[in-house]
């Protein structure tokens, strides 16, 4: 079978380099990167060394680097496939201030983690690929980073729930807006770190599944009640196209729009 891999910069949040391997045998002498970087294993096994240490991994490990850190990552025996984020450490650096405080750049994060810790990779790189989801990729990107500021005390934090109820009441207003995160944080006067966390303890969702959610509740009504076509409602509420629309309404309805409208139709 035919090697593939793909390098590209991230439509969505420009700050993110995207690589893809399938089916690969290339081989990497030892070197770093400028950038934060972390990835998942889909096939196969490769051996990790990073810091004079070397490990067996295989799929669903995610293995993390720190700028400047010397490491090298090579498939065991024959051929295997990931998934790579390359991350701005200047970026990184001001998330971590948020979270925690302090002027370090970055936060030296374990370079394979535990079982379980790529949950989320797969979503995460989803939206990192499609133009229209910066919310979402960037509130994923928090989402999963977050468990990994191992080397640092979150301090005791309040909900903040003025802030948080300003920032509910821009996507209600805005529902059909592709809002970025820091238009949000600006709102709630929170950092961004905060207004997620928040967010998803007051509400119960992060912003950008909270977004999708009265999308689909406002286009729930509507279909119930006039005979807007599908396109031009899906344009309506922000989504970029009616294939986007549809997956998003059957994921939360168990229907397509057309057959939603169809059921109250026949009512």
């Amino acid at each position: 079978m035919l090697q593939e891999q793909f390098l590209q910069r991230s439509p969505a949040l420009p700050l993110i380099e995207l690589r893809q391997a399938s089916r690969s045998s290339a081989c990497y002498q030892a070197h770093t990167h400028d950038e934060f970087s972390f990835g998942v294993i889909d096939r196969g096994h490769a051996a990790y060394r990073n810091r004079q240490r070397l490990e067996r991994i295989g799929v669903g490990s995610l293995v993390t680097v720190n700028p400047g850190e010397v490491h090298s990552c090579n498939p065991a025996a024959g051929q295997w496939s990931y998934r790579m984020l390359f991350v701005d450490a200047s970026w990184l650096g001001t998330l971590q201030r948020e979270a925690f405080g302090g002027s370090a750049d970055y936060c030296c994060f374990p370079d394979v983690c535990a079982a379980g810790a790529s949950a989320g990779f797969d979503g995460l790189f989803a939206s990192l690929q499609r133009s229209d989801g910066a919310l979402e990729a960037e509130s994923r990107l928090i989402d999963l980073l977050q468990p990994l500021f191992a080397c640092q005390q979150e301090s005791a934090s309040t909900l903040h729930q003025s802030g948080l109820l300003r920032a509910r009441e821009l996507i209600m207003d805005r529902l059909g807006c592709n809002l970025q995160l820091d238009e949000l944080a600006e709102a709630a006067q929170l950092n961004r770190y905060q207004l997620i966390r928040g967010f998803k303890r007051l509400y119960g969702q992060a912003p950008h599944a909270f977004q999708l959610d009265e999308r689909i509740k406002q286009a729930r009504a509507r279909l119930r009640a006039d005979a807007v076509s599908l396109n031009d409602l899906a344009l309506d509420l922000g989504f970029a196209d009616q294939a986007h629309f549809q997956r998003h309404f059957k994921l939360r309805t168990a229907l397509t729009p057309g057959q939603y409208r169809a059921f109250h139709q026949a009512a």
